[in-house]
C-alpha cells in the first residue's frame, strides 16, 4: 500500500537508500518536451500561430532554453530519486519541493514484474514493477540495471515468503522449469483464424462499397475503408509482438510469464491468487483443438496465461496454477432445460454447468466458447436472480462472485435446480476456504 507522507525515512533504523541507474534522467528530461507537444496538440491552431510568428533566431533560442531545462530536470528528479529495502517494506522517495515516500509493505506483494521496453533493452536496464495486495496500480522503480533489478526482485520476493532480512540476499531468483513455449508460427496462425481479425477484414471490404453507392465519393469511401482496414492488421500485429516467444515457467514463486518481440515483459503469477480461470475456444480453432487461457487475478492486471495452445497442453498449465483441479470434460456440462429456448433461442445451447469436488464451472458462448472455472475456496458470495420472463418459465440463474471483482454465472436453470445449487455451493465454498492452502510464495 502506498501512501503520501513526509520524510519518513528518517523514521526507524537507518538503513541504506539507493538510487536508480543513471540512464533514468535521459528518460524523465522529456516530460517538459511531453508538455509543450500536449499543449500544441490541445490547441493547434494558436501552436501554429505562434509557430508562423517565430522566426530561426527565436527558435534556436528557445531550443537553447529548452534542452537545458529538460536536462536540468531529469537529472534533478533522478537526484531526489531513492529506495531501500527495510526489515519489513521498501520504500520509495520521490520529490524535490514536495517530498513523497511510498511504503510497501513486504508481506502485501503479491508479484513483481520485470520489463524492458525496446530503448531500455539497447540500454541494458529494466522496469521494476510492484503489484500490492489493495492497490489500484503497480508502483514501479524505472530504470534499474538488468542484474540488479533481477536480485532486487528476487529478494523482494524472498522477503515476502518470509526468509530472514539476512538471508534475503542469499536465497537468488528461484529456479524455473519451463512448462511451455509458443511457437511463432502457430501464434501467427491462431491470430489470422481469430474472429475479431475476420470481423475488421469484412467490415473494410463491404462497408466502402456500400458508402460508395450512397455517397458516390472517393473521399468519403478512402477515409471510412483505410482505418477499418488499419485496424484489422493493427490488432494482429500487436497481438503477434506482444505475445511472441510466450514461456511459462513454474517456478517455486509462482508461474512465471516471458513474451514480447519488441518490449519484453517478465511476469509473475503469484499462487493462491488466481480466482477465475477461462479457457476460451474460438470457432476457427476448434478444428485445430486449440485453446486460450485467461485468468482473473485478484489485485492484478495479469489476464492471460495461455495464447494460444493445444487443449492438452493447456489444461496441464491449469493444473499447475489451480493445484488439485481437473478441467472437467465438455460432455460432463449439463445443459438447461429446453423450455430455456423460449427466454434465449437458439443461444440457450451455449451454456452449461457443472461441479466437482474443486471447481464451479460454467459455460458460455455458441460459437465462442468460454469455460469459467471458479475454486470453491475463491467464491466470496453466491446470489440467485430471477427476472419476470424467467419466472415464468420456471427459470433462475445463479451467480458466482468472486475476490477479483468478478462473477461467473450458471444462467437458465430450473428453479429447483438453481435452489439446490446455491444452497450446496454456499456450504462448500465455505469448507473450500476453511482447508485452502494458505497464500504464500516458496511454500
Amino acid at each position: 500500500m502506498t501512501t503520501p507522507g513526509p520524510d519518513d525515512v528518517r523514521q526507524g533504523p537507518a538503513v541504506a537508500e539507493r538510487r536508480l541507474h543513471p540512464v533514468t534522467p535521459f528518460r524523465r528530461a522529456w516530460a517538459p518536451v511531453a508538455v509543450t507537444a500536449g499543449w500544441a496538440v490541445h490547441d493547434p491552431n494558436q501552436a501554429q500561430e505562434q509557430l508562423t510568428r517565430l522566426t530561426t533566431t527565436m527558435l534556436l533560442a528557445g531550443l537553447a532554453v529548452l534542452v537545458p531545462v529538460a536536462a536540468l530536470y531529469g537529472f534533478m528528479s533522478w537526484w531526489f530519486t531513492h529506495f531501500s529495502v527495510t526489515d519489513s517494506e521498501l520504500r520509495i522517495r520521490t520529490g524535490l519541493l514536495f517530498r513523497r515516500t511510498a511504503h510497501i509493505r513486504l508481506e502485501r506483494i503479491q508479484a513483481v514484474d520485470v520489463t524492458q521496453p525496446l530503448l531500455a533493452r539497447v540500454a541494458g536496464v529494466a522496469k521494476l514493477r510492484i503489484d500490492v495486495v489493495g492497490a489500484d496500480k503497480k508502483d514501479e522503480l524505472a530504470f534499474l540495471g538488468e542484474g540488479e533489478a533481477r536480485a532486487l526482485r528476487a529478494e523482494l520476493l524472498a522477503r515476502a515468503a518470509g526468509f530472514a532480512p539476512e538471508t534475503a540476499h542469499e536465497v537468488g531468483e528461484a529456479p524455473s522449469r519451463e512448462l511451455m513455449r509458443l511457437p511463432a508460427r502457430e501464434l501467427a496462425v491462431s491470430l489470422v483464424l481469430t474472429g475479431a481479425t475476420w470481423g475488421s477484414l469484412v467490415a473494410a471490404l463491404v462497408v466502402p462499397p456500400v458508402l460508395w453507392l450512397a455517397t458516390h465519393s472517393v473521399v468519403t469511401v478512402l477515409a471510412t475503408g483505410l482505418p477499418l482496414l488499419g485496424a484489422a492488421g493493427a490488432s494482429s500485429v500487436g497481438r503477434f509482438v506482444a505475445e511472441y516467444d510466450w514461456t511459462v515457467g513454474e517456478s517455486p514463486d509462482g508461474l512465471r510469464i516471458d513474451h514480447g518481440l519488441l518490449d519484453r515483459t517478465h511476469e509473475t503469477v503469484p499462487p493462491g491468487r488466481v480466482q477465475t480461470v477461462r479457457i476460451v475456444e474460438p470457432l476457427l480453432w476448434r478444428r485445430r483443438g486449440w485453446v486460450r487461457v485467461e485468468l482473473d487475478v485478484a489485485g492484478s492486471s495479469n489476464s492471460v496465461l495461455v495464447p494460444v495452445a493445444p487443449r492438452a497442453v493447456a489444461e496441464s498449465v491449469v493444473a499447475r496454477v489451480l493445484p488439485g483441479v481437473t478441467v472437467p470434460p465438455l460432455r460432463s456440462l449439463a445443459r438447461p432445460p429446453r423450455r430455456a429456448g423460449r427466454c434465449v433461442p437458439l443461444w440457450w445451447r451455449g451454456y452449461g454447468i457443472t461441479v466437482t469436488d474443486t471447481v464451479f464451472a460454467a459455460r458460455h458462448g455458441l460459437l465462442r466458447r468460454r469455460l469459467s472455472l471458479v475454486p470453491h475456496a475463491k467464491v466470496q458470495s453466491v446470489r440467485l436472480t430471477q427476472g419476470p420472463w424467467e419466472r415464468l418459465w420456471r427459470l433462475a440463474d445463479v451467480h458466482v462472485d468472486t475476490g477479483a471483482d468478478k462473477t461467473v454465472t450458471a444462467r437458465l436453470r430450473d428453479t429447483r435446480q438453481a435452489a439446490e445449487l446455491l444452497q450446496n455451493q454456499a456450504e462448500r465454498s465455505r469448507t473450500g476456504r476453511r482447508d485452502a492452502r494458505p497464500d504464500r510464495w516458496m511454500t
